[in-house]
């Protein structure tokens, strides 16, 4: 039986689903890093960096290649930096948005009070 394609798209929204895992992206989309350089980038503790590092390894978001005892990750796809300056577009849009409106409530003249009789 086949998983239907919203289905596999749920699980990879699902995976980029973690502020640690979008900052690994993120950093990765500028080249290729090792651990010691991510952690304090990403500000997490380097085992819980490593598991994070691992749902991306196992979802083929990321790849390694190991030099000497350094482990160094990259981008397994170019087209997820894409995906990342997409979502900040829209999140840009849509803040810019809600700002404008917050903007035109704040300029409006205060409502006339009702007074109790």
């Amino acid at each position: 039986m086949t998983v239907p394609i919203y289905q596999l798209k749920a699980e990879f929204f699902k995976t980029l689903g973690h502020p640690a895992r979008i900052r690994v992206l993120e950093l990765l989309s500028e080249g290729e890093q090792s651990v010691g350089q991510l952690v304090p980038e990403v500000g997490i503790e380097a085992s819980h960096l490593s598991q994070q590092l691992a749902i991306l390894r196992r979802a083929n978001l990321v790849q390694t290649r190991k030099e000497g005892s350094s482990v160094f990750y990259s981008m397994a796809n170019a087209e997820i930096s894409e995906l990342l300056a997409v979502a900040k577009r829209i999140l840009t849009s849509s803040l810019t948005a809600s700002a404008e409106m917050l903007a035109e409530l704040e300029s409006e003249p205060p409502a006339p009070v009702a007074t109790k009789r």
